[in-house]
């Protein structure tokens, strides 16, 4: 504890400072983009006379921030994307020349990430492996969730239910709204078949790391609960013979899902509920930083309560706000009713025989299973963070209660916003080209319902709000969990400073790095958790035996 105690505060130091400092390291980069931002803007409509020639101290604060956006793709995204995004399929890369500048750059024709075959790999294998549980273990979910078996005086800090929403909260929001418009948009809409398959797939996944996130966590003298894959990681190894390696692995997890948090689960929420908000609200269009000041507030206030409180917040907020998204959809596809069978015979057709050939279905492959990774986070090993904290008398009873996330979150809701897409032609309306262009996909999706639905956008503008909010709060548990993890509990109000932080941070960086941000450090965390799940597989399928066989005998208690 003494060495976390000195390291922590030169860390602090360390982040603040980078962020002073980004400005002015980043004005060579943002010297060399001028040139191009210049022939850019030659092409953009000019603003309304009078819009120019706003002053004040709002304009010099975002001028100032601006350089910060072009140090973050040079000095952080790029050498971190050449590790975990490293494209498999490098033999049919091309050289391209610059004609102007004569600089050499490579094209692929197929990039294949890494992280994306890693996952696919993972949740195939632990689909066999526990026997199909995605499939048979279904119904008993509902059960379990819907408080059948559960008892109030089992260990644990919130209820089945709570846990499976707070999960939730942090998967269903923007990946489901933005992301999957942006994969449909990329991919076309063959992207919508893997992106189902992925999510059934991904069920077995989720189930396994939830049920070794009960095995493995710890209860503290206060009554917190302390899980995820950082426990079962290090102490999981540690009994199969690899403490070194379960070590390791562990404080790499940790790691990365404290960067997650920061991004993905939390300045992507924000930039993508922005781009959203701005086409109801203009104003949040001109002055970001605004909206980030507000956000920050509105997190802060909550995130301090615990898992408890974050916990309290999900159960309402998820249910009523995936119940209303859904229902609008269905309002969509009930007008164009005529149009499902061709609707899912374009996803059908554009999932196995893409116009671009062989290339091309590996494109549209990888860009469903993409946007269902770093939407329902499957194999990531974040949610069993959330469900070690459950009351269950069983560890496999929990991993069920868990696998019903990704079909939630993917196969119902991802689903639901790719057929509307598709239905209503936004994906390749050239109208929309912009939003495709720079990532916008919550504004893309905002188009296309509210191209059937009037008042749609005014309810996105609240419901990606929303989404965001209740995403940013149960990640920052997640990041505050691998924090401590690290640093000792004594530092976790350090980490929601920093959070918070990073909130503001989210208002004022580009949809694309942001995106491509959270896209490597979500996906990233895939690498350390299955690779020690790999050695921890006959540990959860006994446990899964175990569990199923009780059940079969009738051994559980019904309480409702």
């Amino acid at each position: 504890m003494a060495l976390r105690s000195r390291i922590l505060p030169v860390l602090l130091i360390s982040f603040l400072a980078s962020w002073f400092a980004a400005p002015l390291c980043a004005q060579d980069a943002a010297g060399q983009a001028e040139n191009q931002a210049t022939a850019e803007s030659a092409e953009t409509p000019s603003a309304p006379e009078g819009e120019e020639e706003k002053t004040g101290i709002l304009h010099s604060i975002n001028a100032f921030l601006a350089p910060v956006d072009a140090f973050w793709k040079e000095h952080i995204n790029g050498p971190v994307e050449s590790v975990f995004f490293f494209d498999v399929w490098f033999w049919d890369n091309e050289t391209v020349v610059d004609g102007v500048t004569g600089e050499t750059t490579t094209k692929p024709h197929t990039n294949l990430p890494l992280a994306v075959i890693w996952l696919v790999i993972g949740a195939v294998f632990l689909t066999f492996r526990m026997g199909f549980i995605n499939l048979r273990g279904f119904r008993h979910a509902i059960d379990v969730v819907r408080g059948k078996y559960s008892n109030p005086e089992d260990t644990g800090e919130v209820s089945h239910f709570q846990a499976l929403t707070a999960a939730l909260s942090a998967t269903v929001g923007l990946g489901n709204i933005a992301g999957v418009a942006i994969a449909v948009s990329v991919g076309g809409p063959g992207a919508t078949f893997w992106m189902i398959l992925a999510g059934l797939l991904g069920m077995s996944s989720k189930f396994t790391e939830c049920t070794l996130g009960q095995m493995y966590r710890e209860t503290r003298p206060d009554g917190r609960v302390m899980g995820g894959a950082m426990f079962y990681l290090s102490k999981g190894l540690g009994e199969v013979g690899f403490k070194g390696l379960g070590k390791f692995l562990a404080v790499f997890f940790a790691i990365l899902c404290i960067g997650g948090s920061f991004a993905g689960g939390n300045a992507f929420q924000v930039n993508q509920s922005l781009n959203a908000l701005s086409l109801t609200f203009p104003f949040l269009g001109d002055f970001p930083w605004v909206y980030g000041l507000i956000m920050s507030f509105l997190v802060a206030i909550v995130i301090l309560g615990g898992i408890q409180r974050i916990a309290a917040i999900a159960e309402k907020i998820v249910p009523l706000m995936c119940g209303l998204y859904v229902l609008f959809a269905l309002i969509i596809l009930g007008k164009e009713f005529q149009q499902i069978p061709s609707a899912f015979g374009e996803i059908v057709r554009g999932a196995f025989t893409p116009a671009a050939g062989y290339g091309g279905f590996i494109g549209v492959l990888i860009q469903g299973f993409k946007r269902a990774a770093f939407s329902n986070e499957a194999g990531a090993g974040s949610a069993a963070i959330a469900h070690s904290a459950a009351r269950s008398p069983h560890p496999a009873r929990e991993g069920i209660v868990a696998l019903l996330e990704p079909f939630i979150d993917t196969v119902v809701v991802c689903t639901m916003t790719a057929l509307v897409i598709v239905i209503t032609g936004a994906y390749d309306n050239p109208a929309y080209k912009v939003y495709v262009d720079s990532n916008q996909g919550a504004a893309l999706t905002s188009k296309a319902f509210g191209g059937e639905i009037s008042f749609f956008p005014y309810f996105l503008a609240i419901a990606v709000m929303l989404f965001a909010y209740s995403t940013m709060i149960s990640w920052s548990y997640y990041g505050e969990r691998c924090w401590a993890y690290l640093f000792g509990d004594s530092s976790s109000t350090t980490y929601r400073i920093i959070f918070v932080f990073f909130v503001f941070l989210g208002s004022i960086l580009s949809a694309t790095n942001v995106l491509a941000f959270g896209d490597l450090m979500i996906l990233g965390l895939a690498f350390p958790n299955l690779f020690g799940i790999y050695f921890l597989t006959g540990k959860v399928r006994a446990s899964l035996d175990d569990y199923w066989g009780k059940l079969q005998r009738g051994e559980f208690q019904v309480y409702k």
